[in-house]
């Protein structure tokens, strides 16, 4: 190689080392937002969880969360105290002349803050985690259990698990139809993106709160007689054509079931404590 071919080789080396990479300013910027509407997105997520289907959960994500963003319970009532307006016994409250004693599903949730519709490999990754979790949860059989006539016994040691995905943009046909016909079972919920939020792209969210409303599903093997909840609660998205805002509720008999969870009335751990804990500021559902 001549010296005026080494020393052109040797420029280019030099001008690709300062130029800029994939971690320019403008692309760590970038990165950086979208770190923190996944995050603002799980902190609204859980707060409308808590507030409006009785969930108590919290955060998980890292690089070691094993598939899941948050955790914790679902605190639905009980066939009896759904079925009597007076029943005794367990967690629960009354409200409404309801007294609900409480009894609790293991949850699992994934929250994705993103543009486009969610597809079905999302329902396939959550399904994977269920599984996992379900594996691990379930009781080594006893002597005594052997002589029972029916895996009744064994069965009722375990406490139902749920895999709830939630995502800020609509679920694909497919991503519904393989929630739907997952044996695990499922809640599909769509939040669409808060009115009062990034003002980036104002005249396309303008345009989105009059054409988005949220919705949630419940899959037969959650909301079937044979599932978690019975077959005695209804999904809804409730509506106020005055503020323009929706939310979801739990049914039964077009009556709806008053949200609740022990943390927050005992007082042992509100969802501002776990909002200051992770750094999140508090917005308006």
């Amino acid at each position: 190689m001549s010296k005026t071919a080494s020393t052109t080789a040797l420029r280019q080396v030099l001008t690709n080392l300062r130029t800029p990479g994939p971690t320019s300013p403008t692309q760590v910027r970038g990165s950086l937002s979208a770190v923190h509407r996944g995050l603002a997105f799980e902190k609204r997520s859980l707060r409308l969880l808590q507030s409006c289907l009785s969930m108590s959960l919290h955060h998980v994500g890292g690089k070691s969360d094993g598939g899941v963003d948050l955790q914790g319970w679902w605190w639905v009532p009980t066939s009896a105290s759904i079925s009597s307006s007076k029943a005794i016994g367990g967690h629960g409250e009354e409200e409404g002349g309801w007294s609900l004693p409480r009894r609790r599903i293991r949850v699992f949730a994934q929250c994705k803050a993103e543009k486009k519709k969610l597809g079905p490999n999302y329902v396939r990754e959550l399904e994977g985690v269920l599984y996992r979790h379900r594996h691990r949860s379930q009781p080594v059989p006893t002597p005594s259990d052997a002589t029972t006539s029916s895996s009744a016994h064994v069965q009722g040691f375990e406490i139902p698990i749920v895999g709830v995905l939630i995502s800020q943009s609509p679920f694909t046909k497919s991503a519904v139809l393989h929630a739907t016909s997952s044996v695990m079972p499922f809640l599909l919920l769509h939040i669409p993106p808060h009115p009062s939020g990034d003002h980036e792209h104002e005249q396309e969210q303008e345009a989105a709160q009059d054409a988005e409303v949220g919705s949630m599903v419940f899959n037969q093997a959650l909301a079937s007689r044979s599932g978690p909840l019975g077959g005695e609660v209804e999904a809804r998205w409730e509506w106020s054509a005055e503020t323009r805002q929706g939310r979801p509720g739990l049914w039964w008999r077009g009556r709806r079931i008053p949200s609740w969870v022990p943390e927050v009335d005992r007082g042992d751990t509100s969802i501002s404590a776990l909002s200051e804990q992770d750094g999140w500021k508090d917005e308006e559902l």
